[in-house]
C-alpha cells in the first residue's frame, strides 16, 4: 500500500506535466499574434481596426465555446478534448503560416481560438481528479502560472524566427511544436486515477440546461466569472495584441526590447502565481481582497504611464509590466471560486462559465483599442502615435469600474449564502468568517 501511494503521485505528476505542456503550447499559439501584430499589418496590408479582428475572431470563438466545451468536458473527459484542441490549433497555425489573404488569416485564428478553448479547462478538470484536497488550489495556480511559459516562447524566440527566416517558416515551427505536444497527450494523459475514460451516455438537453442552471445559480460561480472579467483583460490584451505595438510604435522601443519586456511580464507572473495561490489557500474568505488589490495596482500603474509627458522612462515601463504580471495569476482566483462552490460533476460547466468573463472583456478592449487607434491617429501617419495609444488604453477604466462593482455585488451575495448555509449547519465559525 505504501509503495502504491508514491507510484500514484508520480503518475499524477506525469499526467499533470504533459497536460501542462499542452496548455503551454496553447498559450504559445494564442500569444503568437501579439508579437507579430506589426508584421501581420504589413503582410496583409491592414489598419489597426482590421488587425484587431484577428484577435477578436480568436477570442470570440474562445469565449463562445467555453460553456459548450464545459458540457463536452463533463461528457468526454479531458484527454479527448486536449487532443482535439491541440489538432485544431496546429491546423490554425498551418493556415496562418501560408495565408496571404485576410479571410484565410482570420479563419486560421478562429481555429486557434477553437482549439485553445478546449485546453485550459480540460487541464483544470485533470487537476481536480488527480490532486484533490488542499493541494488543489496550488496546482491550479501553478497550472495557470507555468502555462504562461508559452507566452515566453511566443515573444523573443518567435520574433527571432520571424525576422531571421520569415513569416511562413516561423509559423510552421509553431505548428510542429503543437504537433509534438498532441502526441505526448495521446501517450501519457489519463482522465482519472481510476479509469481511462470518463465518457458516459450522451447528455440530454434538459440535463445540460439543468447543470448549467445549477452552476449559474451558485453566487460563487458568478463571483468567479466577474473576478476573471476584472483581473484578466488588461494583461491579456497587452500580451495578446496591443502591448507590442504600444511599446514599439507608441514608446519608441526596439522590437527586441519590447519582446523582452513581454517576456519579463511572463517570468514575473511565474514567480507571483504560487504566492497568490498560498494566500488563497490560507485565507479563503479574503480572496476578493486580493482581487481588488490587483485591480487597483493595475489601474494606478496605467494612470502613471498614460499621464507621463512624452514616452515613459524605461524603469516605468518595467514597473508597468511587473504589475500586469499580476493579472493572469489573479484571474485564476475565479476558477478557485468555481471549484469551491460546485461539485466535481459540474466542474467543467462551472469553469466554462467563469472562463467566459475575462475573454469577453478582452474582446471588447481589443476591438475598442483598434477603433480608437484608427480614429485618433493623425492623418498622414502610417502608424498610431503615443497620443492615440493614450486615448485607446484609457478605455480600460470603464471595464475596471464595471467589473469591480460586479465583484463587490456577487461577493456579498456569496457571503450571505455561506452565512445562511453555515447557520443551517450550526457552524458559527464559518458564519462569522463569511460575514466579515
Amino acid at each position: 500500500m505504501s509503495a502504491a501511494v508514491p507510484a500514484r503521485r508520480r503518475t499524477a505528476v506525469l499526467v499533470w506535466g504533459v497536460a501542462l505542456a499542452a496548455y503551454v503550447a496553447a498559450v504559445f499559439h494564442r500569444s503568437s499574434l501579439g508579437v507579430t501584430g506589426v508584421d501581420a499589418a504589413h503582410r496583409f496590408d491592414i489598419n489597426a481596426s482590421a488587425l484587431a479582428t484577428f484577435s477578436v475572431a480568436q477570442l470570440a470563438v474562445y469565449a463562445a465555446m467555453q460553456v459548450p466545451v464545459g458540457v463536452l468536458l463533463d461528457r468526454f473527459g479531458s484527454r479527448k478534448l486536449l487532443v482535439t484542441g491541440g489538432a485544431l490549433m496546429v491546423a490554425g497555425q498551418l493556415c496562418f503560416a501560408l495565408a496571404t489573404d485576410v479571410r484565410l488569416a482570420v479563419a486560421a485564428r478562429v481555429l486557434v481560438g477553437l482549439g485553445d478553448a478546449m485546453t485550459f479547462i480540460s487541464v483544470l478538470r485533470l487537476v481536480t481528479f488527480w490532486f484533490p484536497g488542499r493541494t488543489n488550489p496550488l496546482i491550479v495556480q501553478l497550472t495557470g502560472t507555468f502555462g504562461q511559459l508559452g507566452a515566453v516562447l511566443g515573444a523573443v524566440p518567435l520574433v527571432a524566427l520571424l525576422h531571421h527566416f520569415g513569416w511562413t517558416p516561423a509559423f510552421l515551427v509553431a505548428a510542429a511544436l503543437g504537433t509534438s505536444v498532441v502526441f505526448l497527450v495521446l501517450v501519457a494523459v489519463r482522465d482519472t486515477p481510476h479509469r481511462d475514460s470518463l465518457a458516459g451516455p450522451p447528455p440530454r438537453l434538459a440535463d445540460v440546461r439543468r447543470e448549467l442552471a445549477a452552476a449559474w445559480a451558485q453566487p460563487g460561480t458568478r463571483l468567479g466569472l466577474w473576478t476573471h472579467f476584472v483581473t484578466q483583460f488588461s494583461g491579456s490584451v497587452f500580451a495578446l495584441l496591443w502591448g507590442y505595438p504600444f511599446l514599439v510604435q507608441g514608446q519608441g522601443l526596439t522590437p527586441t526590447t519590447a519582446a523582452s519586456l513581454l517576456t519579463l511580464m511572463t517570468v514575473a507572473g511565474l514567480l507571483v502565481g504560487p504566492v497568490l495561490a498560498q494566500l488563497c489557500a490560507r485565507h479563503p474568505y479574503r480572496r476578493s481582497v486580493l482581487v481588488f488589490a490587483v485591480v487597483g495596482a493595475t489601474a494606478t500603474a496605467w494612470a502613471v504611464v498614460l499621464a507621463w509627458p512624452g514616452p515613459a522612462p524605461h524603469w516605468l515601463l518595467v514597473a508597468l509590466v511587473l504589475v500586469l504580471a499580476l493579472n493572469g495569476p489573479a484571474s485564476i482566483i475565479g476558477f478557485d471560486y468555481a471549484r469551491t462552490f460546485n461539485p466535481v460533476s459540474r466542474i467543467g460547466s462551472a469553469t466554462g462559465i467563469v472562463n467566459v468573463g475575462g475573454f469577453v472583456a478582452s474582446i471588447v478592449l481589443v476591438l475598442a483599442v483598434g477603433v480608437v487607434l484608427d480614429l485618433a491617429t493623425p492623418a498622414g501617419l502610417d502608424s498610431p502615435d503615443l497620443t492615440a495609444f493614450r486615448w485607446a488604453f484609457a478605455l480600460q477604466y470603464l471595464l475596471w469600474s464595471f467589473g469591480a462593482v460586479q465583484v463587490f455585488r456577487h461577493r456579498n451575495a456569496t457571503r450571505r449564502r455561506l452565512a445562511t448555509e453555515a447557520a443551517a449547519r450550526r457552524d458559527p465559525a464559518v458564519a462569522v468568517a463569511a460575514g466579515e
